[in-house]
């Protein structure tokens, strides 16, 4: 089966020209300037055009950031790796990257098991793993190198959570220094547990369990705080550093410093950081549950920092942390008790989309889009030249994207699992005309025209931008 998008400009991180794509089977074969004999040819021997005329063609979106099914207080989160993945390629995500969890006294093998049983058959894009290590010893220390040799090549540890996920100081350090030796990514959930439950637990004592006290008892302070000893932690080990999910300026700054130094100290922000702020966890009633996540919504004053980090490379991804609960039976959990209603807001199907305003807002250029979406996620988690990139021999990963359109972002017309949306109202320009995964058409118009199943797992390789 040959199929060529035709008519489209082609971008890249590097650059954007008008471009025809010839796919065949699963992988690009050819990117050839428009109006060439050789065009010319490739479009009599295809079996499907798709016409990208004033329509932007990118690499399918990377989201290195989700949470399919993931256990929170009691519940899971409403998005099963069949509809994640399927409202992921409603929104030009071709490759998600999942957290799947050691569970205390379980082995790495056993739970990475279990998360591939819930995955395997059921996606839509095709998906990998990182591995979260809530129990670091000497059994898990050693099972890491066995998981990078499958392509399980990062492990995330948490600063946060004490008696869920909790990792001290000297377990950080055990994790890191085996993960420098073997060449994978350390990824970190940095926020001063410790610290934040004293908050919490006084906050409760006072009567304050609304929502907006979620963000009040998790101060930007104590995620800069965790972040300059994850940064000094991974200094000392010589680890390369991801700090996921980086909410805030003065989180910023520590990142910015160890890279200015020369240190492997990569992060991510997430759109809600870029979008949402903590007026909307302070909304009448219950409302503000909706927009429960950790770290919390900072004020919006953070949002030009981020932006700004996003420009500078000094913020390397937007992910999108995806970790939806319903409103109604899920959220409500915490009606009585902010602390307990389940951290998490949905956001897969609408990354590519809200990051575009960024280019329409002048913050980000096309190909910045691009590099902090698709391509750098790629690299950074050993997928790249695989995904990533519009280039001959990649997967055929593609997304036509139309920079024109304009849409209205709602729960009512959303593919996530979940009863509520985070954007509910927002009007933005740009949308998702056609998305091509592994080479079969799976969006086109509107409709989902793929199947459950569709998507593989992918074993990564180490990150490509260390020193």
């Amino acid at each position: 089966m040959q199929t060529l998008i035709a008519g489209g400009v082609v971008v890249s991180a590097t650059g954007s020209a008008p471009a025809e794509v010839l796919v065949e089977g699963e992988r690009i074969v050819a990117v050839v300037e428009p109006g060439t004999q050789l065009a010319e040819s490739i479009a009599e021997g295809a079996d499907l055009v798709v016409d990208a005329t004033g329509k932007l063609v990118v690499p399918g979106g990377v989201d290195a950031h989700t949470h399919m099914e993931m256990p929170f207080g009691g519940t899971r989160a409403s998005d099963t790796f069949e509809t994640g993945t399927r409202a992921a390629a409603f929104g030009g995500t071709t490759t998600i990257a999942d957290f799947a969890i050691q569970r205390r006294g379980e082995s790495l093998r056993r739970s990475l098991d279990a998360w591939f049983a819930k995955a395997d058959g059921q996606c839509a894009v095709d998906y990998g793993f990182h591995m979260i290590l809530s129990d670091v010893n000497d059994q898990s220390l050693a099972e890491m190198d066995d998981l990078v040799a499958e392509g399980v090549t990062s492990f995330k540890l948490f600063m946060a959570y004490p008696g869920v996920f909790y990792s001290t100081d000297g377990d950080i350090v055990l994790a890191m220094q085996r993960a420098a030796a073997g060449g994978s990514t350390i990824m970190m959930h940095a926020e001063n547990g410790i610290a934040i439950d004293v908050l919490v637990d006084e906050a409760l004592a006072r009567g304050d369990t609304a929502p907006r006290f979620h963000g009040l008892t998790r101060p930007e302070r104590l995620e800069a705080e965790a972040t300059h000893r994850a940064v000094e932690l991974a200094r000392v080990t010589g680890a390369p550093l991801y700090v996921v999910h980086l909410s805030a300026s003065g989180a910023l700054e520590e990142v910015v410093a160890a890279r200015d130094r020369g240190q492997n100290a990569f992060a991510e922000t997430c759109p809600q950081y870029l979008f949402l702020s903590d007026e909307d966890m302070a909304r009448d009633g219950f409302e503000g549950a909706k927009y429960v996540c950790s770290p919390p919504l900072r004020a919006r004053h953070h949002h030009d920092a981020l932006w700004r980090g996003l420009r500078t490379n000094d913020l390397s991804v937007v992910s999108t942390d995806h970790c939806p609960f319903c409103f109604k039976e899920q959220k409500e959990l915490g009606r009585e008790d902010f602390s307990k209603i389940p951290n998490g807001i949905p956001g897969v199907e609408h990354r590519m989309d809200l990051i575009f305003q960024g280019v329409v807002r002048k913050e980000i250029t096309l190909e910045r889009w691009v590099e902090v979406t698709s391509t750098t996620p790629a690299r950074m988690f050993g997928l790249y030249p695989r995904k990533g990139v519009v280039a001959p021999g990649a997967d055929a990963d593609l997304v036509v994207y139309d920079p024109r359109r304009r849409q209205t972002l709602s729960a009512e017309s959303h593919h996530m699992a979940v009863d509520y949306s985070a954007y509910e109202g927002f009007e933005i320009t740009g949308g998702v005309d056609t998305v091509v995964a592994r080479g079969r058409v799976v969006v086109s118009g509107g409709r989902y025209t793929g199947a459950r199943g569709d998507g593989r797992f992918v074993a990564r390789g180490l990150n490509q931008y260390l020193l």
